[in-house]
């Protein structure tokens, strides 16, 4: 009998890698009767590295090595400032890959020291474009570029197989109000966006999908305009969402609605939610959390119930050094206050200031 071939065992290793982990918690955010409304947060920062981009790196991995694009000893490249590089050393560990991540230097030092951790090294380019410097040093190791920003659409299967939509909703399937009226995520590389609403279309729910986009991203300018050539000069200040170019894991075609929120709002929000749930998470979960108060402030005072489903993205703990340290967040111009007085309200009274809903910019279809 023939021995398994390297990259079966590869793909087997995986799958019981999977079926070792437990799934991630949905949790019941508690708001005041006011308001009306009940918010869920799918807790992915529970994840064996720590984020939602567990989920990706693995769908990768799979999708590269059912493709041929990965062999025994292939080194693994790829361009990230910081959760998908985490993931993606831990898998390239599990199959004793060698594993470069290509970063700015600036990626907080919690993610560098997880990556190296996993024994992954960090490849630093602050100059040029960090795509071509990926794919450069994938030709000059004789490696294989993974490109999360082309493949994260497609290398997750998007009508089930215990992707996040699937898990959501068969979490929800015992709450009073098991389909949410929004689901709302932000976008790093385009692929949770495009997974949940494709799912949404397929099994046929009548839930709204909004993504939520940080100051420095040119989706939501995309969006509105439909011109996929635009770009930015300057790179998103929330760690792992926002892109300065149009990412073409990104599908526009499958959001209702989009809103950008403001960087010391997604940090103060990230700040406030430490209150509400006794741990740090994250400033792109700020950022998902607020625009889904925004979205709520629409309806507040309304009759009907609201449910809103939005996402924890990784926990804040990577992030004591930036985000929680008052020295950075001062250094780099963050005023949090002015939103820290809102959220205090919307939290602890269930009361929206007068110019709550318009202190940010909406797009919809």
């Amino acid at each position: 009998m023939n021995a398994m071939p390297w990259n079966h065992q590869a793909i087997q290793k995986i799958e019981a890698d999977y079926k070792r982990s437990a799934d991630t918690h949905l949790i019941k955010v508690d708001l005041p009767a006011a308001l009306n409304a009940t918010l869920y947060l799918k807790d992915e920062s529970t994840h064996p590295t720590g984020s939602l981009k567990h989920r990706l790196a693995r769908s990768l991995f799979l999708y590269s090595l059912a493709n041929g694009w990965v062999n025994e000893g292939t080194p693994i490249i790829e361009c990230s400032s910081g959760s998908t590089a985490v993931s993606e050393a831990y898998f390239a560990r599990l199959l004793g890959l060698p594993f470069y991540a290509v970063m700015p230097s600036s990626t907080s030092k919690q993610k560098i020291r997880q990556i190296e951790h996993y024994g992954g090294i960090c490849h630093f380019a602050d100059s040029g474009d960090l795509y071509q410097e990926a794919r450069l040093l994938a030709q000059q190791t004789n490696g294989h570029y993974m490109d999360q920003f082309t493949y994260a659409e497609r290398a997750t299967d998007w009508r089930g197989n215990n992707n996040v939509a699937e898990s959501m909703f068969s979490q929800l399937e015992l709450e009073p109000h098991p389909i949410p009226d929004w689901v709302v995520v932000s976008a790093g590389t385009g692929g949770t966006p495009a997974t949940i609403g494709r799912y949404l279309n397929y099994q046929k729910i009548n839930t709204q999908l909004c993504v939520a986009d940080p100051e420095h991203s040119v989706f939501f300018d995309y969006f509105k305009s439909g011109d996929s050539s635009l770009t930015l000069t300057s790179n998103s200040r929330i760690e792992g969402i926002g892109r300065p170019r149009v990412e073409s894991s990104f599908m526009a075609s499958v959001i209702d609605a989009m809103i950008k929120v403001p960087d010391a709002a997604s940090i103060a929000t990230a700040h406030a939610l430490e209150k509400v749930l006794n741990r740090k998470v994250g400033a792109s979960t700020g950022t998902n959390v607020y625009a889904t108060l925004q979205l709520l402030a629409r309806t507040a005072n309304n009759d009907r119930h609201v449910t809103l489903l939005s996402m924890i993205c990784d926990s804040g703990e990577r992030y004591i050094d930036t985000y929680y340290n008052p020295k950075w967040l001062y250094e780099h111009g963050f005023d949090l206050e002015p939103y820290q007085h809102q959220l205090q309200d919307i939290f602890e009274h269930g009361h929206f200031a007068e110019d709550f809903e318009s202190s940010i910019q909406r797009h919809s279809k």
